[in-house]
């Protein structure tokens, strides 16, 4: 198995040059999510409780108890193609569902741009990590996380390649890129809008997904 031991201390973190890769403004990304269920959100809304055990990056503190809790970091996970949020999102049950808790598609375009840390190349293995830390276990790939936020105050998220659709681009923003998202979003639909059916149904086939 690919090494991912845990972090070095950030200031240590520090000391290695990042790979920095920057999005321009106008760039356009896609973010599936929920508008209904129990914790229903908006488009643009940037995830304070934290750190979840089903996200990968996340940069929050856990209580003293090792539990979630609200905070002022935040995290929006997003990625440069549809398929690629809807592997994301389903890949628990492998199942893409167009009904109950009003789940939704969302394209924008960046109204700033945002500088991220580029975790397709050697960085990982020069920070003595590797690629494990896009497609390993979330549990250790999340401290890392931690550890980036604090020894790059300049990096606003981080640019990773997707396990769950060819590694193709996927992207972590925390809420230092607030600011850089719109006021309104280029592309809004439900996934039971049958105007996205097509398109459902050809990402479900191209991923193996169920479409119900």
């Amino acid at each position: 198995m690919a090494k991912l031991p845990a972090p070095p201390a950030a200031a240590d973190l520090a000391r290695i040059a990042p790979d920095l890769r920057t999005l321009p403004a106008g760039a356009t990304l896609w973010r599936v999510y929920k508008r209904g269920g129990r914790h229903p959100v908006l488009w643009n809304t940037f995830r304070a409780f934290g750190p979840l055990r089903t996200a990968r990056f996340d940069h929050h503190l856990p209580g003293e108890d090792g539990a979630p809790r609200p905070q002022e970091r935040k995290i929006y996970y997003a990625a440069a193609e549809i398929a690629t949020c809807l592997a994301e999102f389903f890949q628990d049950t492998r199942t893409i569902s167009r009904d109950g808790e009003e789940v939704s598609l969302v394209g924008f375009e960046l109204g700033a741009e945002v500088t991220l840390l580029d975790l397709t190349g050697t960085w990982p293995t020069r920070a003595g990590a590797s690629m494990a830390l896009s497609s390993g276990p979330r549990s250790r790939a999340r401290p890392w996380s931690r550890a980036i936020y604090e020894a790059y105050p300049g990096v606003q998220g981080l640019y990773y390649a997707s396990s769950m659709h060819a590694h193709r681009p996927a992207i972590a923003l925390y809420e230092r890129a607030a600011a850089a998202l719109p006021r309104t979003p280029i592309f809004h639909r439900p996934l039971s809008d049958s105007a996205l059916l097509s398109d459902l149904d050809r990402a479900a086939r191209q991923l193996g997904y169920r479409l119900v």
